[in-house]
């Protein structure tokens, strides 16, 4: 790709065989490129950000989901998309363009769509998808956002975006195709549902 990258695998403990893999690849590919940085237990998404950072030694960060939900063939449209506007954040869009979702039942598509729908009304926010998570940002953007944000869970990446646009940071989208997992589970269950509801009125009331 003539790209330098690494890739950076945080893994709470989940009992996919993820860690398991990625020492293989780390086998392969060297720890140069490779690096398992694993926790004992599940501890929130926001945490695996920080301890993730820790061992980014590039200028830009991509996060995304491992199970193949999130398609490595759209990480070259995310640098070229970022260089073409000096974006701070890319983030990939299911709801704009040719982006769309795979393998949802009509459920999850409904509590999906009516998570941003509910967003874009309360927040106004100025990007089309805001609880994906596939997404480009510049490293002390990022650092800056895990420093504001407070939420956990579901709402998150959506904290994620309405703080990117308070503190005036510049916003790219790409269009993806979001394939849900072939193996195990989504964890979207009542608790973060209600959680993601909570966090919307919060960010509502203090935004």
């Amino acid at each position: 790709s003539g790209i330098d990258f690494e890739i950076i695998i945080i893994d709470d403990g989940s009992p996919d065989g993820t860690q398991e893999v990625a020492q293989q690849l780390e086998k392969i590919y060297g720890s140069d490129k490779i690096l398992l940085r694993p926790r004992a237990r599940k501890l929130g998404l926001g945490t695996a950000y920080i301890h993730g950072m820790k061992f980014a030694t590039g200028n830009f960060i991509v996060i995304m989901d491992a199970d193949l939900s999130h398609h490595p063939k759209f990480i070259p449209e995310f640098i070229r998309k970022q260089k073409e506007g000096n974006f701070d954040i890319v983030s990939g869009t299911r709801y704009k363009g040719d982006g769309g979702v795979h393998g949802w039942d009509l459920k999850r598509k409904l509590i999906s769509r009516g998570a941003n729908f509910l967003t874009q009304v309360l927040l106004r926010p100025g990007a089309s998808d805001l609880t994906g998570s596939f997404r480009l940002y510049r490293k002390e953007v990022l650092q800056k956002l895990m420093e504001k944000c407070v939420s956990k869970g579901y709402v998150f990446q959506m904290e994620m975006i309405v703080r990117a646009r308070q503190l005036g940071y510049t916003i790219g989208e790409v269009p993806i195709s979001f394939v849900d997992r072939v193996y195990g589970e989504s964890k979207l269950g009542g608790n973060e549902i209600v959680s993601f509801l909570k966090g919307l009125l919060t960010l509502f009331a203090t935004t």
